[in-house]
């Protein structure tokens, strides 16, 4: 009978190149992969500099962690930074299979456990039963209050968003092969496109995931095309993420209301999405449907997890009218893994498969 098998510290590999150490966690079953080492420095002097300067100089450490074979096309990554905000306990740069977004509530709420556990806030009092963790978000500062017992996360985390707000409300926007379609555009962090399924001839509770989205990504484009995206604080953040899908149940009910989020490249969010609950949350509020402190549930039609949230207080954009939101989910931890490259791969940087 054979012994038992003795594994190295580390497989051969390139010793130029730094093993990237990451946690991996999921929030509604969407994942994040958190970078813990191996990273080169991010430089820049604000957080909107460095994610310019990631995207120009380290993209290949995106692909790496995104793409094929370490990931797969719907992955979603982060890479914590030093914040030039005071009251930041850490910065952050999110990752997806076509870039660096500028907000990500699965994320935030992911992140809030992360850093209590890992010590990157200060410890809590043993009998606190909530810890405040102050994320930089390449959108801003971002609030996020996490369960805790002895000083470790459990349970669900809630954040407070920046300013959300509405930019267009009853688009018509002509969508190839689908014809004029009315949707409304809204800022949590990111701007979505929203649209009820059922205008796109879908129910978005029974569709295959590929014709939803299929037909969301048909709006995205029809929107970047025909509309113009901005944001009164930066060019940075003036882009059209991505389209949600809706059952078109907008007016308050007890009930969860089901949505599907499509981003990025084709994108598909296992999660409610925390940003497009912030956007949507806003977006209901300016039509007079929620009231300040009303609580509203979202299911994801991609795997049935829900998250809530309410309008908490209104505040200011520029000239637009927001309000603050606050989301509420759970994230829970999947593993952790160290991830090399050698140097006769050429598959190296990673692939995708469409």
């Amino acid at each position: 009978m054979a012994g038992p098998l003795t594994v190295p510290w580390m497989p051969p590999h390139d010793p130029g190149t730094p093993a990237l150490s990451v946690v991996d966690m999921h929030t509604g079953g969407e994942p994040l992969r958190i970078v813990l080492a191996g990273c080169p420095e991010v430089v820049g002097p604000t957080l909107l500099a460095k994610r310019r300067y990631m995207r120009q100089h380290l993209d290949h450490v995106r692909r790496r962690l995104m793409f094929e074979p370490r990931g797969h096309r719907d992955m979603y990554g982060a890479v914590l930074v030093p914040s030039e905000l005071p009251d930041a306990h850490l910065g952050v740069l999110f990752l997806n299979n076509e870039g660096y977004s500028s907000m990500c509530g699965h994320a935030v709420l992911a992140l809030g456990r992360f850093a209590l556990d890992f010590g990157l806030v200060p410890a809590p009092p043993s009998d606190a039963q909530e810890a405040l963790v102050n994320i930089h978000c390449p959108c801003g500062l971002v609030a996020a209050f996490v369960e805790c017992e002895g000083g470790r996360s459990r349970g669900p985390v809630r954040f407070h968003s920046v300013p959300a707000f509405v930019l267009a409300t009853d688009f018509l926007v002509d969508v190839p092969g689908r014809g004029k379609v009315v949707v409304d555009v809204a800022y949590g962090g990111a701007f979505y496109a929203f649209v009820s399924a059922e205008r796109l001839g879908l129910d978005v509770c029974s569709a295959k995931t590929r014709d939803l989205m299929a037909a969301a990504s048909a709006v995205t484009e029809a929107v970047k095309a025909q509309f113009k995206i901005s944001h009164p604080d930066s060019e940075d953040l003036a882009f059209l993420y991505g389209t949600i899908l809706t059952d078109g149940k907008d007016t308050y009910n007890e009930e969860p209301t089901t949505n599907i989020c499509v981003f990025a490249d084709e994108q598909v969010d296992r999660s409610p999405t925390g940003s497009g609950v912030t956007a949507r949350i806003a977006l209901q509020y300016h039509k007079g449907l929620l009231e300040l402190n009303q609580t509203r549930a979202f299911k994801s039609s991609a795997t049935g997890s829900v998250f809530t949230g309410q309008a908490v207080r209104e505040a200011k954009c520029g000239d637009f009218k927001a309000v603050i939101v606050e989301v509420s989910g759970q994230a829970h931890y999947t593993g952790t893994a160290s991830f090399i490259v050698e140097d006769d791969d050429p598959l190296r940087d990673g692939f995708l498969l469409k």
